[in-house]
């Protein structure tokens, strides 16, 4: 852990608390950072990790505060979920160019990716997604990806990198995306030749409109994503000052509802909060909306714990139905809630109820059809 060192800016706890300290209770107060020593993390779940890049945003700043602002706040949250440790690294410093800024990011993530740690990455323009997607190279063979986002970053007419980073990470090779999702863009911001794009690779993407009317579908989405990317634009400006883009967009508990469920996912093991730019915040208050999505991806880590192996069935209630001909199981946690639906190949991806109902109407479960069409 100590070469860890050498990517690193230590935190100063007086420039995020003015000097006042913590109560007990707060996050601050418990959290193990980054000040003088690297922390042990060997009884760590979370480990935080502030960002400063911000030169793929293209708009004159190369550093930010994003990363410090949103500590300032979220260090003063207080601290429910005491079993799940936590820990923060403190910021990556900066590179001398982009790529040598995504070079130390990626690094970073592999190191702490090895630990069998769950990252959460605060700060930086959205392109650092391409970073946290190289850090999954040498550890997993494929994986699924899940981008929340007002807009599909496809564009091949600029050069700024935050506007176009999906395009190599779809893309490129080595290519390990297994699935992608895309969920909360905004139809009339998106060109249409990006969704036919998105289709034509049979990933999935979910209007914010979709997402807005019944989220709870969107917790099956989440729970077989092992990255996950979130760009502050997707939330309406009302609820993140910050957010320049469009007066409309996910609601601020939206967005806490869709962090909690990237949280809650035994899948994912890295998460990121990107797109923050404090010049355009008003009173801080996006800032504080991140810092409470970051406490409600702590309360589903929590709630996770509860969470029981597929394997262990006494902890599950067994539906048995048929639909379209098609004999299936579904399970419910009977912990949490949570369905999965057997497929054809006998192996159980995770569902809603609404497509247990389904099932039992006689109607085939969209989400059934969709994996059945990728394979």
């Amino acid at each position: 852990m100590q070469d860890l060192t050498d990517f690193l800016t230590p935190i100063n706890l007086d420039l995020l608390n003015n000097d006042e300290g913590y109560v007990e209770g707060q996050i601050g107060k418990h959290i193990a950072a980054f000040t003088e020593e690297l922390p042990d993390l060997e009884e760590t779940d979370i480990v935080f990790v502030g960002i400063t890049e911000n030169r793929g945003e293209g708009n004159g700043y190369a550093e930010n505060e994003a990363a410090n602002l949103i500590r300032k706040h979220f260090y003063k949250l207080y601290y429910w979920h005491t079993d799940v440790k936590l820990a923060d690294l403190g910021n990556i410093k900066v590179g001398a160019k982009l790529k040598d800024s995504y070079a130390a990011i990626t690094s970073v993530l592999e190191e702490l990716k090895a630990l069998n740690k769950t990252v959460v990455l605060i700060g930086g323009s959205h392109d650092i997604s391409l970073a946290q997607y190289k850090s999954y190279f040498k550890t997993e063979s494929f994986i699924e990806v899940t981008c929340i986002d007002a807009l599909i970053d496809l564009r091949t007419d600029t050069p700024t990198a935050s506007k176009n980073f999906l395009m190599e990470l779809l893309t490129s090779e080595p290519n390990i995306i297994n699935h992608y999702n895309h969920v909360a863009f905004q139809s009339y911001l998106v060109h249409p030749y990006m969704l036919e794009t998105i289709d034509k690779l049979r990933f999935d993407c979910y209007r914010v409109g979709q997402v807005a009317e019944n989220i709870e579908e969107m917790e099956p989405v989440f729970r077989q994503s092992h990255m996950v990317s979130f760009d502050v634009s997707a939330i309406k400006y009302s609820d993140a000052p910050a957010n320049k883009l469009c007066p409309n967009g996910l609601t601020g508990i939206d967005a806490c509802m869709l962090t909690r469920y990237a949280g809650m996912s035994p899948a994912t093991s890295t998460f990121g909060v990107y797109g923050y730019q404090p010049q355009q915040d008003t009173e801080e208050l996006t800032a504080a909306q991140i810092s409470q999505m970051l406490w409600y991806f702590i309360d589903g880590k929590s709630r996770s714990k509860e969470e029981k192996h597929i394997e262990e069935r006494q902890f599950y209630n067994e539906f048995h139905t048929i639909f379209a001909e098609v004999d299936t199981l579904f399970l419910q946690s009977k912990r949490t809630g949570r369905w999965w639906m057997q497929m054809p190949d006998k192996t159980f991806i995770a569902c809603s109820k609404e497509d247990y109902s389904r099932a039992c109407h006689n109607e085939i479960p969209e989400r059934w059809l969709r994996i059945q069409e990728r394979n």
